[in-house]
């Protein structure tokens, strides 16, 4: 039997045939490395730069993104979870696309190049190797995300290819490195050493827990020895899966990081922050604002459209100092599609495996079925169109409960949410006096947009939603002025249950800002219990009763935690325990377990056709 070491990472996986390394994804077939699934991506969507993310290298310009599945790495808390473990490596709702058609797509959408982003080029690497040579050939730009964790002999190929890359940091020790399942720091140290003296575009983005904030400092240190003007991307951890909520540091506390970490490198930016002035780009000699951007979702960004850029072939229009910027800022910015460019996608899927996991789904096999139905056609579109409506959502939670062979634990969710917003459409009838309601996720003045599900969920608590006043744009909403948000003078602030500040921050942040509604006057800010309550799970029934024991409470008083009791023990068997829930919108809890038991005995219909309205059939 042939053995072999892997070449490709430095986890150096012994292969033979039958076994597979870490990731998975590489086996041997005689005698020659292969890939289970070459020439097949989950995602090949053009997106924004900024949403990869890099924001040094033609700002705002379109590029293909391609991502596949597996890593290999194993992070805890991991965004791409869905992605890199859950998603079978076979899955149906991969997409055969040989390298000249990528090629081909590329150039038809009128992208600036390719990137591979979002799970790591290392578990595709011969297939983006070959994309990544044929694209240089073309004259297109080449670009990835990765943990960095090649083998010398890997980079020294792709090199020749590649204009730019993201080094997505695990922090600035061997210890953070073997949490991930690697042996040392030292390769990717090397690595970023080797790609800059190439002459390459770095960022490097690095996760900030409340626990590792000495190593990203080490890190900033390390990066200025080689270059200071090298970007730094925050990354403030968002705990998702078995990661606990204690972790995540505020939006305060990785500002003043931040700050700190300013006095040592030229660009700090900070990710994951709605509402934070941290994603611009500031001249490093006078200080001018050259480049804004706004929150684009988790670990993404996006250039303000209506914003005029103060660079100039590269220079500060205020002191014409050259920043390291390559490349020029696109003139006409890109609009991703739903659920499109970068992270979001994560979000998507999370979304449908929280109806499942609700339903009782205990299988990843079982949610894998859901997931591939979605990804065909039209689905995403729809499932962002019907998860904005409470009514509609309960379709989309039969549907998919059908096609993971669940309906009527479907049934019992959906009639659950029905019976509750039956029970407040009867109550708010007649309401004639409704408090004016804003819903800002992260710092006070970023705006969820009006076709949100949280500004109708404001609706049926018995609100009435400011938001809807705004224009639409951005994702998931947009930053504010503070002229504005005091025009529109709320009676009531709610903050987003996924990323948001304590009261006492946001207290502190409109006082210094000058955010002088009545809402801040009369102290009537809403910081929902827990993680979840108002967007992206079932959960979201707990929010909407808490916004009506808040909004109306002389026409509806019930205990939110009482109930939320019950939701957690009828759903999902376990206990309500608030700090054992993370950002995760799918998992109950940071200790809940797949299973590996047999398949549920929920009697399972003939699958329906497949209907893009998400009907429930």
């Amino acid at each position: 039997m042939t053995e072999m070491t892997c070449p490709i990472c430095e986890h150096q996986c012994q292969l033979s045939e039958g076994r597979r390394g870490r990731c998975q994804l590489y086996e041997v077939s005689e005698g020659q490395l292969v890939e289970r699934q070459p020439d097949c991506y989950l995602v090949a969507c053009a997106i924004s730069i900024e949403t990869m993310p890099i924001l040094h290298f033609q700002p705002g310009a379109k590029f293909l993104q391609l991502t596949t599945t597996g890593c290999n790495f194993d992070c805890p808390g991991c965004i791409s979870t869905v992605l890199v473990k859950e998603m079978q490596a076979d899955s149906g709702a991969l997409e055969v696309l040989p390298p000249q058609k990528v090629i081909d797509r590329a150039l038809d959408h009128h992208c600036e190049g390719i990137v591979f982003l979002m799970n790591d080029p290392l578990a595709a690497f011969p297939r983006f190797l070959t994309v990544a040579r044929l694209a240089f050939q073309c004259g297109l730009s080449v670009g990835c995300s990765s943990n960095g964790y090649f083998s010398e002999s890997a980079l020294e190929q792709l090199l020749p290819y590649l204009d730019f890359i993201n080094f997505g940091m695990k922090g600035f020790s061997d210890a953070s490195y073997h949490v991930c399942g690697g042996a040392t720091l030292a390769p990717v140290l090397r690595n970023i050493e080797r790609v800059y003296r190439a002459g390459k575009h770095i960022e490097i983005s690095c996760v900030y827990q409340r626990s590792n904030r000495q190593e990203v400092i080490g890190l900033a240190h390390w990066l200025a020895g080689l270059d200071r003007s090298i970007p730094l991307q925050v990354m403030r951890f968002l705990p998702f899966e078995g990661a606990t909520i204690d972790e995540e540091p505020s939006i305060c506390e990785a500002e003043q990081l931040c700050r700190d970490l300013q006095q040592t490198l030229d660009f700090v930016y900070l990710f994951n922050s709605p509402g934070s002035p941290y994603l611009h780009t500031h001249c490093p000699d006078c200080g001018a604002e050259v480049l804004r951007r706004d929150f684009y979702g988790p670990m993404g960004a996006k250039l303000l459209v209506n914003y005029s850029p103060q660079l100039s072939e590269g220079r500060c229009s205020q002191c014409e100092c050259l920043l390291p910027i390559r490349g020029e800022v696109a003139s006409r910015l890109f609009q991703e599609g739903d659920f499109q460019g970068g992270y979001p996608l994560t979000r998507a899927l999370e979304m449908v495996e929280a109806m499942l996991i609700a339903m009782g789904v205990v299988r990843k096999q079982d949610v894998a079925c859901a997931w591939e139905d979605l990804l065909q056609g039209d689905g995403l579109q729809v499932l962002h169109q019907q998860i904005q409506d409470p009514r509609s959502y309960l379709g989309a939670l039969r549907y998919f409960g059908r096609r993971a062979g669940r309906p009527f634990a479907a049934a019992d969710l959906a009639d659950y949410l029905e019976r509750w917003l039956d029970d407040l459409d009867q109550v708010m009838t007649g309401v004639t006096k409704r408090p004016r309601v804003y819903y800002a996720m992260g710092k006070p003045l970023f705006a969820l947009g009006p076709g949100r599900l949280e500004n109708r969920l404001v609706e049926l608590a018995g609100g009435e939603s400011l938001n809807r006043q705004l224009p639409q744009g951005g994702r998931p909403g947009k930053l504010l002025t503070v002229e504005l948000l005091n025009q529109l003078n709320p009676d009531v602030i709610v903050m987003s249950a996924f990323m948001t500040c304590s009261l006492d921050e946001v207290l502190t942040e409109c006082a210094m800002l000058g955010i002088d509604v009545e809402a801040v006057r009369t102290g009537r800010i809403i910081v929902h219990p827990a993680p979840g309550w108002d967007f992206g799970s079932p959960r979201w029934i707990l929010g909407v009763l808490h916004l009506a024991t808040k909004l109306q409470p002389e026409r509806f008083s019930i205990d939110v935690i009482e109930e939320a009791q019950r939701f957690y023990q009828r759903f999902y068997s376990v206990d309500f325990i608030a700090a054992r829930i993370n950002r995760s919108f799918a998992k109950p809890s940071s200790d809940w377990q797949w299973s590996d038991a047999e398949k549920s005995p929920d009697p399972v219909l003939p699958f329906a056709p497949i209907i893009r309205q998400f009907d429930g059939c």
